[in-house]
């Protein structure tokens, strides 16, 4: 009898761990479909939406402009009540079914938590963009929810060809995958798992908040703009340090673009120095991946499963439907 509690125990704690919940996807668009596009973060000033109404048109779609955008306080697209007021409209409104951020730089983390997410819950919808939009990425994904890390309507006139393709490709659930030259720092190997991250300094900034990522099991997708070196090793050693790596998967290195040193050098570049912080992490790492502050900013599905395989002639990644 004891022997039969044990293996009932046992089998009953493998089907708990198999059963956990999967992320939710919000609904793939059609044509017909509406794009809200609005400002949670730095003002969008420009004299004609036009290029991206047409680009959205073009898919098929549908497109509402946002009151955040032309609004202007300081740096902000609006007050944070005005930036909030307008993510609220547009994720409480049914007929939305995508929501493009027009840009990133800061301002998002002073709005997310004036916002009610009950809506959204009953009518999910594709959150798009990067930069300081990964605070939204790391706080859907908490809640269970995939969102898209993409190119921007402030980047759409110099984004090329492939990266506008993939944000469409992942907007309208066609098969996304990459394939990608070698890079001398890569780790060869393969794993699955949840694909989670973002910007680098905004995953370091929302530790200990609500919107942190758990990373166990998952890959990490990592990528950063205009840093110090050294405030690149400071955020590494802090994921380290808070338990965010030793747990994962696999790692994705996006651009590092337009680092900092000091009048005396660090002694590595950012590459180098992520090398550094994870040598003694057994996965497999794909560094120089097109995504993040370059123009060839291709699409990524957060909360997505995702493959990546790294070998010493390509790496791939595989986006599961």
């Amino acid at each position: 009898m004891k022997k039969t509690f044990i293996l009932f125990t046992i089998s009953l704690l493998s089907f708990t761990f198999q059963a956990q919940p999967s992320m939710i996807t919000p609904p793939y668009l059609q044509k017909g479909d509406t794009v809200a596009i609005l400002a949670t973060a730095r003002k969008h000033i420009v004299k004609s939406m036009q290029p991206t109404i047409s680009l959205l048109e073009s898919w098929g779609l549908n497109v509402v402009i946002g009151k955040s955008i032309g609004l202007e306080k300081n740096q902000l697209a609006g007050n944070d009540k005005e930036r909030a007021a307008d993510l609220q409209e547009q994720l409480d409104n049914p007929n939305i079914k995508a929501i493009w951020c027009a840009r990133g730089g800061y301002g998002t983390v002073r709005v997310i938590d004036l916002i009610d997410f009950t809506q959204f819950k009953k009518n999910p919808k594709w959150v798009v963009g990067f930069s300081d939009v990964t605070v939204l990425h790391n706080h859907l994904n908490t809640m269970g929810y995939k969102s898209i890390h993409g190119i921007m309507p402030i980047n759409l006139s110099k984004a090329t060809q492939a990266a506008i393709e993939s944000l469409r490709l992942s907007l309208f659930g066609q098969p996304l995958q990459y394939a990608i030259d070698a890079h001398p720092m890569n780790r060869i190997g393969t794993a699955t798992g949840e694909l989670v991250g973002g910007n680098l300094s905004i995953l370091y900034s929302v530790l200990g908040s609500p919107s942190a990522i758990d990373c166990k099991d998952k890959i990490l997708y990592i990528e950063d703009l205009d840093e110090y070196l050294y405030h690149i090793d400071r955020m590494m050693m802090n994921l380290k340090r808070n338990g965010c790596l030793e747990s994962l998967k696999g790692i994705i290195v996006g651009s590092m673009t337009d680092m900092k040193d000091n009048d005396i050098p660090w002694g590595k570049n950012a590459l180098e120095i992520v090398q550094d912080v994870t040598k003694n992490l057994n996965i497999p790492v794909i560094f120089n991946f097109p995504a993040g502050h370059i123009h060839d900013n291709r699409a990524l599905i957060l909360g997505n499963t995702v493959t990546i395989d790294i070998t010493e002639n390509c790496s791939t990644v595989v986006f599961e439907k």
